[in-house]
């Protein structure tokens, strides 16, 4: 499946690395961005969130906010946000079933790996309505930072 730019995001209800419950509606009213990334721990993945980290006042100034989506469990994610100092919501997709929602999912990635997030971009804006869409195939390569901000200001 495959979302694109108008459609409603789809719902989700999530753990973060906290063990809270964290849902799409949580938002409501806000802008959101989702991250979906690989796997914790990787190059690429700690680049990505750390370069959105060192930027969060760019995002506080837009009044967006932001989560990442990985399958790696809880735990996992606990200790990845902690080494990190990330300032974000980190969600468990561990059973697969978001990223698979939102057209951000691989068949099959690197070493035989089945099912982890692709890398993706999505902003949500305050009704729920998906204002931009970004879906890699090359987990090499990060989002566009500067359209994704161009699509909430």
């Amino acid at each position: 499946m495959t979302i694109s730019k108008g459609q409603q995001a789809p719902a989700f209800t999530l753990i973060d690395s906290e063990r809270n419950e964290v849902s799409l509606s949580d938002f409501k009213g806000k802008k959101l961005l989702i991250l979906f990334y690989p796997g914790a721990f990787s190059g690429v993945c700690t680049d990505e969130l750390c370069v959105v980290r060192d930027d969060m006042n760019s995002y506080s100034s837009l009044n967006i906010n932001i989560v990442g989506i990985s399958t790696d469990t809880v735990f996992t994610l606990k200790k990845f946000k902690e080494i990190n100092k990330l300032e974000f919501p980190l969600l468990s997709d561990y059973n697969k079933e978001v990223c698979g929602l939102y057209g951000a999912q691989y068949d099959e990635w690197i070493l035989g790996m089945k099912g982890p997030a692709k890398r993706s971009a999505f902003v949500i804006d305050e009704n729920g309505t998906l204002i931009h869409s970004e879906v890699l195939e090359s987990a090499g390569d990060l989002p566009d930072f500067n359209q994704i901000k161009s699509a909430v200001s």
